[in-house]
């Protein structure tokens, strides 16, 4: 994606990369739009780079978008729902959603419960904080969830074996 310049349309709020400490975007500023994937957008304002949901898209001029998943009538939680929710999560700085690049291990459901294990790029990778809350707030959409749980796991390594062959093929890796 080429890089934008934009004003901030109205005061929003926002996340900072990597450490996920929320912040706002006061209305009049000029940011840098750097991705638009998965619903959200990730800009960069006063040096520092933040993650601002779809939610919130009116305030980059684009029209909000709020995810919204089928409800099952048994009162159940679907793990295909699950799943594609995780895939429209994206690390801020790469151009392929976390389940494609292999961060995610293990997805368990337990009822309303779920535990998501995942991993980082590497060990010293800061996208971590930022990552687990872009989970949490994709995964209250999915129908029938309680609780959210992410656990960040090192063991074993992440590698690039890990990829899918498209996520391989469009970072330009196959």
């Amino acid at each position: 994606m080429e890089r934008t310049i934009i004003p901030i349309r109205r005061t929003c709020n926002a996340r900072l990369v990597p450490t996920g400490t929320p912040t706002s975007i006061p209305q009049g500023t000029f940011v840098t739009l750097t991705q638009t994937l998965g619903g959200n957008y990730t800009v960069v304002f006063n040096g520092n780079m933040a993650r601002i949901d779809g939610e919130d898209a009116d305030a980059l001029g684009f029209e909000p978008t709020i995810p919204s998943f089928p409800v099952p009538s048994d009162g159940s939680v679907d793990k295909d729902t699950v799943w594609e929710a995780l895939r429209s999560v994206y690390d801020p700085e790469i151009p392929v959603n976390i389940v494609d690049l292999g961060l995610i291990y293990d997805c368990t459901l337990d009822g309303p419960d779920i535990t998501i294990v995942m991993t980082l790029t590497a060990p010293g990778c800061g996208m971590g904080p930022v990552l687990v809350e872009d989970i949490k707030q994709r995964l209250t959409k999915v129908p029938n969830l309680e609780r959210i749980e992410v656990e960040l796991v090192f063991d074993p390594p992440w590698s690039r074996d890990m990829m899918s062959d498209e996520a391989q093929l469009e970072l330009g890796l196959f």
